[in-house]
């Protein structure tokens, strides 16, 4: 079939229009194209949840045990966890199978979890992928092929009329307020009855298998109620005008490079030595899914999502958020990959600590980025941020729980934050996609879940205060003379940590790009 899928431009660096603006001037050229695609498309939906199964027998269990409107819910922290788990529920549905991702990688996982859904197809499951057009550049056979094979329905969201870099450059120019906005969601379900949603797209960084960097990141699976909810949120996304099937590619089909490229990606998935320690071909989970059980923390829970209409996204996602914020009495923990409050932001801060919360934020520092252009528009907030009475501090770029976010053989050099999570007074948890500044907030679509379960926040709570300790993060303070300084366990700083001279540069550099933009 196929050995890649999608090919990154410029890692996920999000003033996506730069590079293009230059492209545009050089290239132009004939390219693959979008046939016409009629106004209205017969919408079609998620099976009913499947009556046999692994997945149905857990679901059943919880909602015996605990009530039908119950959900149970397992942390993936661990990279190792986040990714056999995504094996688990793939290799382990019987009638369908969602995936909708913003990024798909052409790398060592997501080519595991490539094959694995193309398998799943093979034994007669449903799957409908869902990805963002964004980074789908040259990649228009792959698509096609991907679309062609028996049981697998594939949509991209948003997507570019012009298919090869240059004409995608000058249609961005063109068309540069609809392409600016992008789908930042993540979410799998399996069988209508169990879910894993959270940070992590699709791709070696994300789960530890990246030999220049990795991810500390959160997803929580969840069996029961909630995903009858996901299913939902799927379908919403799956019947809209801004996702267009990939049968409309005019690239067609080729079953001769197909099957080579199947191929070659089999023998690489069989052959990595990153994936030693993991299932490389499917395979029976069941001692897992029952070991799973008796883990899951019950609650109930309920997805929350940017909604998509004809005309428009409908960010709500940033309300959401902050009246889940606001709901706290005693204490809120957030942590957060890429955070740039604004004036608003500073002020409701200061309104929860004025009221008595003990609000605590860990998010990147400069050396643990990913995206320096997002520090460059974060930091003339740290002081306000104190001065609101919040503790701050910003995750190391060598932290004590590397050992837990690569996965032998590999070692990344560094490790960046990636997670976007809160608990509210020991009781209430979010997880999701959801970042705190404005490209989140206003121009991408957005997810997450709300859970109200008390044993569920308090292993979160835990791993929260984990990672804002010295071993693994800076607290960020105000000196005697109210100068910033960073605090570890292991030294002091007067000037942010930083991984060398070039994040230097490039964090001065990005201070001319919009902030609207990040």
């Amino acid at each position: 079939m196929m050995d890649v899928l999608l090919t990154p431009l410029w890692s996920t660096y999000r003033p996506y229009w730069w590079p293009l603006l230059l492209i545009a001037i050089l290239t132009a050229c004939a390219s693959p194209a979008l046939h016409p695609v009629p106004d209205r498309i017969e919408p079609s939906y998620a099976e009913l949840p499947a009556t046999t199964g692994l997945l149905a027998e857990a679901a059943s269990t919880i909602a015996e045990q605990h009530g039908p409107s119950y959900s149970g819910f397992y942390l993936l922290d661990g990279s190792h966890d986040s990714l056999s788990w995504r094996l688990a529920l793939i290799d382990s549905a019987v009638s369908s199978l969602d995936i909708l991702t913003y990024i798909w990688y052409p790398d060592v996982v997501g080519n595991l979890i490539l094959e694995r859904a193309i398998l799943a197809a093979k034994r007669g499951v449903r799957v409908r992928l869902v990805i963002d057009d964004l980074l789908t550049t040259g990649q228009d056979q792959v698509l096609a092929d991907i679309r062609s094979q028996p049981n697998v329905e594939l949509r991209l969201f948003n997507p570019w009329s012009k298919r090869n870099l240059g004409s995608r450059a000058g249609e961005a120019i063109a068309e540069m307020e609809r392409l600016n906005t992008r789908m930042h969601d993540k979410l799998i379900i399996a069988d209508g009855h169990a879910t894993i949603l959270g940070g992590r797209n699709i791709g070696d960084h994300y789960f530890g298998l990246n030999h220049s960097y990795n991810f500390h990141d959160l997803d929580v699976i969840a069996v029961g109620a909630i995903a009858r909810d996901a299913n939902d949120m799927f379908d919403h996304f799956w019947n809209s005008e801004w996702l267009v099937s990939a049968e409309y590619l005019t690239t067609e089909p080729d079953a001769e490079k197909a099957e080579a490229g199947w191929q070659r990606m089999t023998e690489r998935n069989r052959s990595a030595e990153e994936l030693e320690s993991f299932a490389r071909e499917p395979k029976d989970w069941s001692d897992d899914v029952e070991a799973l059980i008796s883990q899951l923390e019950p609650g109930t829970g309920y997805l929350v999502y940017d909604e998509v209409s004809a005309a428009e996204v409908n960010q709500n996602m940033i309300t959401r958020m902050f009246a889940l914020f606001d709901r706290a009495e005693k204490e809120l923990l957030i942590t957060n990959a890429y955070i740039i409050p604004g004036e608003p932001g500073i002020e409701f801060l200061r309104s929860l600590t004025e009221r008595g919360v003990d609000v605590r934020i860990l998010t990147n520092s400069l050396a643990s980025h990913d995206v320096p252009a997002v520090n460059s528009h974060y930091e003339k907030w740290r002081k306000p941020i104190i001065d609101a009475g919040v503790s701050l501090y910003e995750f190391r770029a060598d932290p004590e729980i590397k050992a837990a976010i690569d996965v032998p053989p590999v070692e990344g050099k560094f490790t960046g934050l990636h997670t976007k999570a809160a608990v509210v007074d020991h009781n209430v948890v979010f997880i999701g996609s959801m970042n705190l500044d404005p490209r989140s907030a206003s121009i991408n679509t957005e997810m997450g879940a709300i859970i109200e379960s008390t044993g569920l926040a308090s292993q979160l709570r835990e791993l929260m205060l984990r990672d804002m300790r010295g071993e693994n993060a800076w607290q960020v303070t105000l000196s005697e003379t109210g100068q910033l300084e960073w605090v570890n366990s292991d030294e002091t700083l007067s000037t942010q940590p930083t991984r060398g001279f070039l994040q230097n540069v490039m964090n001065v550099i990005f201070k001319a790009a919009p902030k609207e933009q990040f």
